[in-house]
C-alpha cells in the first residue's frame, strides 16, 4: 500500500509546477463549493421557505457567470490572472456575507447575492480554465482532470456531511452560545479563510496572462459551432437539475438521511474510480467515458419513472452521482483539445473560446431551468419529476454521436496541420 502511494505521488510530482499550483488551489477552493452551493439554498428555504426565492437565487447567480466571464475578457488585459482568480475565490464569502445581513429574504436582496456569486464563479471558472488550458496538454489532462474530480468529489461528500452536522448540533442547542444564525455566519467565516489560503497558494508562481487582447468575436470555425452545440445540452440537464433532485428527495423520500448515507459510500467508490479513470486512461478513452456516464444517467430515470418511490428515487440519485463527475472527466479535456485546434487555426486569443463556450452553457442551463418551471408550473410537478427527467436523459444521448464527430474533427484538423508543417518544412 505504501508503495503504491508513493507511486501515486511520484506521478503527482511529475506535473509540472504550474499545473500542481493551479491544482493545489482548486484542492483548497473545493471545500468551499459545497458550502456554497449546498448551504446557501438550504439557507433561503429556512429563511424563507419559499423555494421560488431559491429559483431566482439560481437564475441570478447563472446570469451573473457569463457577464463576469466579459468583464474579466478585459480584466485581462491589465490585473495580473492570478489577483483575478483570488479576487473570484474571495467573493463566494461576500455573497454569503450580503446574505446573511438581509433582514427580510426578499427577490432584490436575494438576487443581489446571487449575482454577486456569479461573479465569482464567472471569475473563478473563467481564469481556471484558461490556466488549465495554459498549462496542461492533451496528454496528461485526463490525469489532471481525474485529480480535481476525485477532490471534488471527495468534498463534496465530507464538507456536508461535517457542516450539516456542526449546524444541525448549534440547532439544537448543542453548542452553548452558537445558535444556528451564529453557526451560519461562523461558516461563512471559515469560507473567507479557505479561500484567503487558496490565494495564497495561487502565488506560488508564475502564470501568464492572454497574449492578444481581443475576445469577443461572432463568426467561429464549424468545429466550434458543433462544440458549442455540445456545451448547450451539457447547460440543459445542469439547469434541469438545480431543483428537481432536491424536490424529489423531499417527496418521495421525506428526508435526505437514508439516501445521504447510502450517497456517500457511492461517492467515494466513485472518486475513487474517477482518479484511476484519470491515470490510466488515455485520450481515445474520453468518448466511452462519456457514453458509460450518460447511459447511466438514462438508467437512473428510467428506474425513477418506472417505481417513481423511495427506491426510485436512491437509484436514480446514485446513477446521477455516477454520471456527473463522468461526464466532466471526458468534456472538459474534449474541450480543451477542440481550442488547442480551432485557436491555431483562426490564429485567436484561446480566452475568446472559453467566453464563448460560457454562452453555450448559459443558454442550456436558463432552458432547462425554464423547462423545469414550465412542466411543473403548467403541466404537473409529478410529470416534471418523473418523465420529463427521462426525456432529459434521452437528449443527452444525442452528445454521444455528437462528442464522437467533434472527435473526428480534431483529429482531422491535427492531420491538416502535420501536412502543412511539412509542405512547409520541405
Amino acid at each position: 500500500m505504501k508503495e503504491k502511494i508513493l507511486n501515486e505521488w511520484k506521478a503527482f510530482k511529475s506535473l509540472p509546477k504550474q499545473v500542481r499550483v493551479l491544482l493545489e488551489t482548486n484542492m483548497m477552493y473545493a471545500f468551499v463549493l459545497p458550502i456554497v452551493e449546498l448551504f446557501v439554498g438550504a439557507y433561503i428555504m429556512r429563511s424563507s421557505s419559499n423555494p421560488t426565492l431559491v429559483i431566482k437565487y439560481q437564475m441570478a447567480l447563472y446570469t451573473g457567470i457569463p457577464i463576469t466571464f466579459l468583464l474579466n475578457g478585459y480584466l485581462l488585459r491589465y490585473v495580473d490572472i492570478r489577483k483575478l482568480y483570488s479576487v473570484g475565490m474571495l467573493l463566494s464569502g461576500v455573497s454569503m456575507t450580503v446574505m446573511m445581513q438581509l433582514k427580510e429574504m426578499n427577490t432584490t436582496g436575494i438576487m443581489m447575492a446571487g449575482l454577486i456569486m456569479g461573479c465569482s464563479y464567472g471569475l473563478f471558472w473563467s481564469n481556471r480554465d484558461f490556466l488549465a488550458l495554459e498549462t496542461t496538454n492533451d496528454d496528461n489532462r485526463n490525469y489532471y482532470y481525474g485529480i480535481e474530480t476525485f477532490f471534488y468529489t471527495i468534498c463534496f461528500i465530507v464538507v456536508p456531511a461535517v457542516i450539516g452536522a456542526f449546524l444541525g448540533q448549534a440547532e439544537q442547542g448543542l453548542l452553548g452560545s452558537i445558535d444556528i444564525q451564529t453557526g451560519y455566519h461562523l461558516v461563512t467565516g471559515l469560507v473567507f479563510i479557505l479561500t484567503i489560503i487558496a490565494s495564497i497558494v495561487i502565488h506560488a508562481d508564475k502564470f501568464h496572462n492572454p497574449k492578444q487582447k481581443r475576445f469577443i468575436y461572432f463568426k467561429f470555425e464549424k468545429l466550434w459551432n458543433k462544440l458549442l452545440l455540445l456545451s448547450g445540452l451539457k447547460g440543459l440537464v445542469q439547469g434541469y437539475l438545480v431543483t428537481a433532485p432536491a424536490i424529489l428527495i423531499m417527496k418521495l423520500l421525506g428526508d435526505e438521511s437514508t439516501l445521504g448515507t447510502v450517497q456517500a459510500f457511492s461517492g467515494i467508490a466513485t472518486a475513487i474510480l474517477l482518479y484511476y479513470l484519470g491515470r490510466k486512461t488515455k485520450p481515445k478513452h474520453r468518448l466511452i467515458i462519456l457514453s458509460v456516464g450518460i447511459m447511466i444517467f438514462l438508467v437512473g430515470t428510467l428506474f425513477n419513472a418506472y417505481w417513481f418511490s423511495g427506491f426510485g428515487v436512491i437509484a436514480f440519485v446514485l446513477c446521477k452521482v455516477l454520471f456527473m463527475p463522468l461526464h466532466d472527466i471526458a468534456y472538459f479535456p474534449i474541450q480543451m483539445r477542440v481550442i488547442d485546434v480551432v485557436s491555431a487555426k483562426e490564429k485567436r486569443n484561446e480566452f475568446a473560446y472559453i467566453f464563448n463556450h460560457e454562452f453555450g452553457l448559459y443558454i442550456g442551463r436558463i432552458f432547462g431551468l425554464g423547462m423545469y418551471i414550465v412542466l411543473a408550473t403548467y403541466v404537473s410537478e409529478n410529470f416534471a419529476l418523473r418523465y420529463a427527467l427521462v426525456v432529459v436523459a434521452a437528449i443527452q444521448v444525442l452528445s454521444i454521436p455528437m462528442a464522437k464527430n467533434i472527435i473526428k474533427d480534431s483529429k482531422s484538423s491535427d492531420q491538416e496541420k502535420l501536412v502543412q508543417y511539412e509542405e512547409e518544412t520541405i
